[in-house]
């Protein structure tokens, strides 16, 4: 049951005659009303994809990434008024290894929630429901991204810029930035070890390498960029530089 409009009187009028003992919320986009929570037995709950408090909100994953987390997780939690921000029945973590794009730690998330739902399920069915305090002064809480918060402040450390990547890595937008009216997008990368403090903050091309250099005087192997979805070779680059 996942309607556009979860406030639509319909919808309430539906699960009052299912009488539920239980009602989960996994990935649905929309809040659900207290009054709605409320038709549900033994209560109401959702999985998130963070270690709550942490990372409430939107796109946890990409968020954790962005500030160099080493772990993150999935967290089965009571539905309450505020998002993510009832009472917490269970979690599961699962490291951020240094060069793991968000989608690969979505990855780790989902099976860190089977697990979860799977060492849960059996205590609540008997009505032994764990309540962790979930305390918000300890957490955070992030809003949504959009593809032009992609955009790459090559001032950055190199760390910071290749956070970035990694948490908007493709099939996500990507980490993006113009040079003369075309746009770059990092398709894969890896942090050098190579000292560019010789060269300018930006796109570059070194020994028939794409380099991004930060400003910290690191920068970033790009071992795959495109413009306009097509692939950019250092030779193309270097033409254009």
């Amino acid at each position: 049951v996942t309607p556009a409009d979860p406030s639509d009187p319909e919808l309430f009028a539906q699960i009052s005659v299912l009488k539920p003992d239980f009602i989960f919320s996994f990935y649905y986009r929309h809040m659900l009303s207290v009054k709605l929570l409320a038709l549900a037995t033994h209560g109401a709950f959702n999985m998130h994809g963070s270690l709550l408090p942490k990372y409430r909100g939107r796109v946890p994953i990409n968020w954790a990434v962005l500030h160099g987390e080493t772990e993150t997780g999935a967290t089965l939690h009571k539905m309450a008024l505020k998002p993510d921000a009832g009472v917490i029945v269970a979690q599961t973590s699962v490291p951020i290894l240094p060069d793991d794009t968000a989608h690969e730690v979505f990855g780790k998330v989902v099976v860190a929630a089977e697990q979860t739902l799977w060492n849960a399920l059996p205590a609540m069915l008997a009505g032994a429901i764990p309540a962790i305090p979930n305390n918000l002064s300890q957490g955070s809480y992030f809003g949504g991204r959009k593809p032009a918060d992609g955009k790459i402040d090559w001032q950055q450390t190199a760390q910071s810029v290749y956070n970035l990547y990694r948490a908007v890595a493709p099939p996500y937008p990507g980490a993006w930035t113009v040079l003369d009216d075309v746009t770059f997008v990092i398709e894969n990368a890896r942090l050098s070890k190579i000292p560019m403090t010789n060269l300018p903050i930006g796109l570059a091309v070194v020994d028939n390498c794409i380099f991004g250099v930060c400003g910290d005087g690191r920068a970033l192997l790009i071992k795959s960029l495109s413009a306009n979805g097509k692939a950019v070779t250092a030779q193309a680059l270097q033409t254009m530089l």
